[in-house]
């Protein structure tokens, strides 16, 4: 797996600490659990975005665009980390923000990432929820382009085998980190939405035979639909990578019983994870994706599904800014 062949950016804070939960591992009596920390990444907070933007925004680059868009949901990490990158490049950023929750608070609507994205210079405009967004981007790419720009989409959360590179590199990193320090990984857990991040991952632990099974804690999809869509994108990263058919379906694995009323619509369980990792470990979750995978890997542990002796490693997607967007709901 050479990633050096590919265009990239190197321009996140790598490799991330992997960390070891000790106060988290003794209240909830069971795994060992270690927290993989990509809300470390650098470029206003960090967050997994970045590490497919170094492959995005560098695609972008050798293409010769002059101005990247995106698009994502009104308190989007990958629109915020896609602003900051562009104005670390010199690059305009135009991004297009759906109102999934139809939530009309100001907090929500002008705090927390939307406002990191107007202070890193870039523009957006906003949609109401159920279009494609993605189609709705590229009408205002053409828009953009017949005014003379070189435009540069993103699909949301950049999620497409570009972007999936990298995971497949996370995977990579993961597995030097605990090779060097002797330490045997029986699972991986993280949050799991526009699908990159999962089938990036899987891709690389395949392709380095790791045999380390991944869950993938859904934020918005149902299970079959979730693992449909990763297994897909696995496919297409795997034939970018030269190991077609490394990845099969039954490596995919999806749980959607986190997922509460819906995307970006916080959980009472979720909430109770973001105060559990902040009250033990000092670590800030995000209500969208974070604490929802904390969530799903506390209940896991509480039923039994992962164990004593065992180890598990939480993969910390980033998003706490996100929190200054949910006051009320923290509140509560």
């Amino acid at each position: 797996m050479h990633l050096a062949r590919f265009p990239r950016v190197h321009l996140a804070h790598l490799p991330t600490p992997l960390e070891r939960m000790d106060r988290l591992s003794e209240a909830l009596d069971g795994p060992e659990i270690w927290i993989k920390r990509d809300d470390c990444t650098g470029l206003s907070t960090g967050g997994n975005k970045t590490r497919k933007l170094e492959f995005l925004m560098a695609e972008a680059q050798v293409e010769g665009a002059d101005l990247v868009m995106t698009q994502g949901a009104t308190q989007s990490n990958h629109a915020r980390q896609t602003a900051a990158f562009a104005a670390r490049l010199g690059m305009d950023c135009h991004i297009l923000l759906e109102d999934r929750t139809g939530y009309k608070d100001e907090n929500y609507n002008h705090n927390g990432n939307v406002l990191l994205d107007v202070l890193h210079g870039a523009t957006y405009e906003t949609r109401n929820a159920g279009l494609d967004m993605n189609a709705e981007m590229e009408s205002v790419a053409e828009n953009f382009r017949k005014q003379g720009k070189r435009v540069y989409t993103i699909p949301g959360g950049g999620s497409n085998t570009t972007g999936a590179l990298g995971y497949a590199n996370c995977a990579l990193e993961l597995v030097g980190q605990a090779n060097d320090r002797g330490l045997v990984i029986d699972h991986i857990v993280h949050a799991t939405g526009s699908t990159g991040t999962q089938a990036g991952l899987v891709t690389g632990l395949k392709a380095l035979n790791a045999n380390i099974p991944v869950m993938g804690i859904s934020v918005r999809a149902a299970k079959e639909a979730q693992e449909e869509n990763v297994f897909k994108l696995a496919s297409a990263t795997a034939d970018v990578l030269g190991c077609p058919g490394v990845v099969s379906a039954q490596d995919i694995a999806a749980n959607s019983d986190y997922v509460g009323e819906g995307y970006g619509l916080p959980t009472e369980a979720g909430i109770d994870a973001i105060r559990m990792f902040a009250k033990f470990e000092g670590l800030l979750l995000d209500p969208v994706y974070s604490s929802k995978g904390a969530a799903g890997l506390i209940d896991l542990i509480r039923k039994g599904h992962y164990k004593k002796g065992e180890r598990v490693v939480f993969l910390h997607t980033g998003g706490s800014v996100s929190l200054f967007g949910y006051l009320n709901a923290l509140s509560a």
